[in-house]
């Protein structure tokens, strides 16, 4: 019988992120922790997703160490899209919705997901970078596609995983990094701290 490790605290209210890590048999406790996600000026899409996944697992583990819980690893991640060195978070409203599906129509853009794996003072950090390809969309699908209200806890504005999938004519790299969670890059995080996958 194997002793590797199956509880991970989870910093992180994707409900995406729960399901592949609970896909992979690992039992989650939810942590919440909040930061802001503002960019800082001049600041690049992977430093600013690296950022924002160290910064949560630091928020998080403060919140396991201030309520005394048991020290199992903390897991926290960030995704962002990003073309032309813009990036792309979630839209605020329907119009900015629309902005960013115009821009995406027909082109390539990336999607960077930082992950990052906390116990006590060892934090182990994991890029994954995906370009993604959209067809050309016509302003009927992307009003279609809004009024599902699908884009709007999205960073981009679209999800690969539910209706927008019809959009994405291609994807080069991680799959899952595009849903919020590179499964490969993930596993070998986790393998740092003792954990077994499958």
């Amino acid at each position: 019988m194997s002793d590797s490790p199956s509880r991970l605290y989870l910093a992180s209210g994707s409900p995406r992120r729960r399901e592949i890590l609970e896909g992979l048999g690992l039992h989650l406790e939810r942590i919440h922790a909040d930061i802001d996600e503002s960019v800082l000026p001049g600041e690049a899409a992977v430093a600013y997703t690296e950022r924002l996944a160290r910064e949560k697992a630091a928020a998080g583990w403060k919140v396991v160490s201030d309520c005394g819980l048991p020290p199992f690893p903390l897991l926290a991640a960030d995704t962002t899209v990003v073309q032309d060195g813009e990036i792309f978070g979630k839209p605020a409203d329907a119009d900015d919705a629309r902005r960013m599906l115009r821009a995406f129509s027909g082109r390539s853009h990336q999607v960077v997901t930082s992950v990052a794996v906390r116990l006590g003072d060892e934090l182990q950090l994991a890029t994954s970078i995906t370009e993604v390809t959209f067809k050309p969309l016509g302003e009927d699908e992307i009003q279609r596609y809004i009024d599902s209200r699908e884009p709007f806890d999205k960073a981009g504005a679209y999800g690969i995983q539910g209706k927008a999938a019809v959009f994405v004519a291609r994807i080069e790299g991680s799959y899952t990094a595009v849903v919020g969670l590179p499964v490969y890059e993930t596993a070998q995080l986790l393998g740092k701290f003792g954990f077994q996958l499958p």
